[in-house]
């Protein structure tokens, strides 16, 4: 006797907190971003490229699993892992939301 496959179904996420920051290809951005990284972490260099390009500046962080680049208006994500991850603002905004004050 075969089984039938499953049929197709519906998911979602779960939720999941993440700690991000926006990059707006500022100096004082860039500081921001540096901080985040940081954070305890020991990171020691950040690479910052000219604004040569139409989206402006963009820099690039080191993490386990090389190097994250990330251009202004961009988001850096620091998941429950503490991987790092880029999203555009686009996918960002559509994905996640801010958490309401108080909350972890």
């Amino acid at each position: 006797m075969s089984q039938q496959p499953a049929p197709a179904a519906r998911y979602r996420t779960r939720p999941t907190i993440v700690d991000a920051i926006r990059f707006d290809g500022t100096h004082a951005s860039v500081l921001n971003v540096m901080h985040f990284v940081d954070a305890g972490r020991g990171t020691t260099e950040i690479r910052i490229r000219a604004a040569e390009k139409a989206s402006g500046s963009s820099i690039e962080i080191p993490s386990p699993d090389g190097w994250v680049c990330i251009d202004a208006g961009d988001w850096l994500m620091r998941d429950a892992n503490g991987r790092l991850a880029r999203y555009s603002n686009t996918v960002f905004t559509a994905d996640y939301e801010p958490l309401p004050d108080g909350e972890e």
